[in-house]
């Protein structure tokens, strides 16, 4: 029983953080949707990165667009800045861990591109070097975070989205952020190809 009751209050917290989320940033969502949209008719690219189990969300992500969502489409043009072992060694050795993401976006980001950063609790400093980056390059930064230190906020200009879910557990976070994403990608395509209301 003591297990069942385990699994029980785990998705009562996981609802109860997704609804404040839900609750607290559906227009945001909304307007990130827009971003990401303009983005992607001007022919420019989404460029995503995170660290941890945030880089497999940033991964996924891309995939999403890279594939598809729920139906068949076109790919859309999407880089994980995760997916490339060698290129993430390679600066790391070389130059310091912090610029893993930052030399990435300087070589690859052009203006009109958008930066989806994906952080648990917004602290990251590769992360911070990579919005910097973004912001040389003219590109929009669309952040999703969590907890309650958050260094991010500060660095975002005033068109950028910033998701800080109100959490301090990594799995709550991550599964609002899964959620976010989702939603995201729904948005893509609705606002692209049509489909069901």
């Amino acid at each position: 029983m003591v297990l069942q009751d385990r699994v029980i209050s785990l998705f009562h917290n996981t609802m109860e953080v997704n609804a404040q989320t839900i609750e607290e940033y559906t227009p945001l969502i909304a307007h990130a949707g827009e971003l990401l949209l303009g983005c992607l008719v001007t022919e420019s690219k989404i460029l995503c990165c995170g660290n941890g189990g945030s880089a497999a969300l940033a991964q996924h992500f891309s995939t999403l667009l890279m594939n598809q969502f729920r139906h068949e489409r076109p790919g859309l043009p999407a880089i994980s800045l995760n997916s490339d072992g060698s290129a993430l060694t390679g600066i790391a050795s070389d130059s310091h861990y912090n610029d893993i993401f930052s030399k990435q976006i300087r070589a690859l980001g052009q203006p009109g591109d958008l930066l989806l950063i994906l952080s648990n609790d917004g602290r990251s400093a590769n992360l911070v070097q990579a919005i910097q980056a973004a912001h040389d390059r003219d590109m929009l930064v669309i952040a999703l975070t969590g907890g309650t230190n958050d260094n991010i906020q500060s660095l975002l200009l005033p068109d950028e989205v910033e998701f800080c879910i109100p959490a301090d557990d990594e799995g709550l976070i991550y599964s609002a952020h899964m959620l976010i994403l989702h939603a995201l990608s729904d948005l893509i395509d609705y606002q692209l190809f049509g489909g069901e209301e």
